[in-house]
């Protein structure tokens, strides 16, 4: 009997624009998936050979690589900060859209960046962050931050931070500016390899059906 195909959702920002696509493609979570005191983490669905698990954004992509999860939905962000060979990103879903920006407090003493050698970031991404440097020739040394970014500036954690950015609004009451975008972002289908393989009866329309409905 093949095993239930277990389809990994991020907490958060992308969850409230990935459940109308979910909808699309004929998958419905069931009613213990809406109630906010559940604290359950595993769902079924409508389909009694799919399930979801609701984890961290950052953990989606390493339960799918890892074949916990065949299938999941996670930002482009995430995708490229972690490089997990094991994941396929076959779908944009045009969702979840921001963009990761380097910012820094309003009025600092400009710098020449071309003439640092050693840059200080407070990040959640410290692998973006330290090839976007690289790429300048500046060696950053991240300070890893699971939130509350925007308050290493003024308690002199760091100079700078790289964050998510969508309006701007969170940077602009904590005192900092945008000073560089990282790359634009949106969220992903992401597949296990070995998974679209094996179980491609399964997850190749179901991809389809994604595309689909991102089309529609």
């Amino acid at each position: 009997m093949t095993a239930p195909l277990i389809i990994a959702l991020p907490k958060g920002r992308i969850l409230d624009e990935a459940l109308p696509l979910l909808a699309k493609v004929g998958i419905e979570p069931d009613a213990e998936f809406h109630d906010k005191k559940s604290r359950a983490l595993r769902f079924a669905t409508n389909r009694p050979d799919t399930s979801i698990i609701r984890v961290r954004a950052f953990d989606v992509a390493t339960f799918v690589a890892h074949g916990a999860a065949q299938i999941g939905i996670v930002g482009s962000d995430v995708i490229e900060e972690f490089g997990y060979s094991e994941l396929y990103a076959p779908v944009d879903l045009d969702i979840g859209h921001c963009r990761l920006s380097v910012a820094e407090p309003v009025g600092l003493d400009a710098e020449n960046e071309a003439a640092l050698s050693h840059v200080r970031v407070a990040t959640k991404y410290p692998s973006l962050t330290r090839r976007h440097y690289e790429a300048q020739g500046i060696q950053a040394e991240c300070v890893k931050l699971n939130g509350a970014m925007e308050l290493a500036p003024s308690l002199g954690l760091s100079r700078r931070i790289v964050d998510l950015v969508s309006s701007g609004a969170t940077l602009k009451a904590n005192g900092l500016v945008e000073t560089s975008v990282i790359m634009q972002i949106s969220a992903r289908l992401v597949v296990n390899r070995a998974a679209f393989k094996m179980r491609a009866s399964q997850l190749v329309p179901l991809v389809e059906a994604f595309r689909s409905a991102v089309r529609a």
